[in-house]
């Protein structure tokens, strides 16, 4: 998938430069063409003879070499991606910065291409407040950010921070480069919003959700060729330019126009905040205020998620939505199993920044396949980039 790929790969001071060696075998072996830039510091970590001799191309690291000029330049416009790998604390700060004291540096500031990055250190690195302003930051400029993992690091302790592992990029870089249009041809069907559950004529009970995160959806899987039906909630929101859009007001209403649409669809997301409990009786009339308490009766709304998995075929797709409050991961995973999903997508409202009303979320996803990624806190577009990323993966699984 990645034969006459270009990429460049940068390499910085991060004891993981030691896996660039085999990304670079990786890459190389799936025909892409590769050369390599290292900071000055990280040849500490690696030889550039390994890299030279694994990319079949020198690699460079100075500006200037033996009254030669390192046409930066040229080399960020030969490209079609520049990959930072690994990303170390220092060279972030710098490309948040826009500081250019390096050849890297000098390269990425004047890259034409896209920029993704894959970052590793220690876990308090990777937990400051600074570290995440400055991924903030980059990510503002348009640059990607591969996931860290969790794991053993190189102080001894056990957690957040270790880069990608280089099968991890070499997947990730096949998506990149085969995602202009994965889902051309298909449809999605995607909820959001929250519902109203009628009590009087004046009242109802409802739920904070936005409806953000399932449009942000919506408009990712759509910009990747699907074309989308929208069944939303009550929401003030604009809407973009759907190819379908359907208002619900009710749990009863978002069950029977999911129901309607669902066998056409390819893929499914649940991400609609749909009340559990409805009222038994809807007063026709406005309820006085004429006794001290008040008691309505509810009953379950029928449970759209658990319906829809059992009537998906094996080549449909069907992803869920748990927000949790406690034994976060232990309900996630139950809900994927008891609701028949492919992927369930774990928020907490303990997280801060993420669940109803922000305009960032932090996400956690598990497959049917056993597999679990997290993400760091991010605007939801973000998240929706990183769940449709995930999607696409599973589809070219399924």
């Amino acid at each position: 998938m990645l034969k006459g790929k270009k990429i460049l790969l940068g390499v910085t001071a991060s004891i993981a430069a030691y896996k660039i060696a085999i990304l670079t075998r990786l890459l190389i072996k799936s025909g892409a063409e590769v050369k390599v830039i290292m900071t000055p510091a990280s040849k500490e970590f690696i030889s550039p003879l390994t890299l030279s001799t694994l990319s079949k191309n020198p690699v460079i690291s100075d500006l200037a070499n033996n009254d030669a000029w390192s046409n930066h330049v040229i080399l960020g416009r030969w490209a079609d991606i520049m990959l930072i790998a690994p990303l170390s604390c220092n060279t972030l700060a710098k490309m948040a910065a826009g500081i250019c004291d390096n050849l890297l540096l000098a390269v990425y500031l004047s890259s034409t291409c896209k920029v993704a990055v894959a970052p590793a250190m220690d876990e308090d690195m990777w937990l400051h407040r600074s570290t995440k302003r400055n991924l903030s930051q980059i990510e503002s400029y348009g640059n990607l950010i591969l996931p860290v993992e969790s794991g053993e690091l190189a102080s001894g302790l056990v957690g957040e921070g270790r880069m990608a592992e280089p099968e991890s990029i070499l997947g990730w870089l096949n998506i990149f480069f085969n995602s202009d249009l994965p889902f051309k041809g298909k449809r999605a069907l995607v909820t959001a919003g929250p519902t109203y559950e009628q009590i009087d004529p004046v009242r109802f009970i409802g739920n904070h959700s936005s409806g953000k995160m399932g449009i942000a959806i919506a408009h990712e899987l759509k910009s990747k060729g699907a074309e989308v039906t929208l069944v939303i909630g009550p929401t003030g929101l604009p809407l973009p330019d759907f190819d379908h859009v359907i208002h619900v007001k009710t749990a009863s209403e978002m069950f029977e126009a999911c129901v309607s649409i669902f066998k056409q669809a390819d893929i499914t997301v649940m991400s609609a905040a749909v009340a559990d409990y409805t009222p038994v009786n809807i007063e026709l009339e406005k309820i006085k205020k004429s006794t001290e308490d008040l008691s309505i009766v509810f009953k379950k709304t029928k449970d759209i998620l658990k319906h829809l998995g059992t009537i998906k075929t094996n080549n449909q797709l069907l992803i869920g939505f748990a927000l949790e409050t406690n034994n976060e991961e232990v309900h996630a995973k139950k809900k994927l199993v008891e609701k028949n999903a492919d992927m369930i997508v774990l928020n907490s409202l303990n997280d801060e920044g993420a669940g109803f009303g922000f305009d960032t979320n932090r996400i956690t996803i598990f497959d049917r396949k056993g597999n679990t990624q997290s993400f760091d806190t991010k605007s939801k577009e973000a998240v929706a980039k990183d769940i449709v990323n995930a999607i696409i993966q599973l589809y070219n699984e399924n």
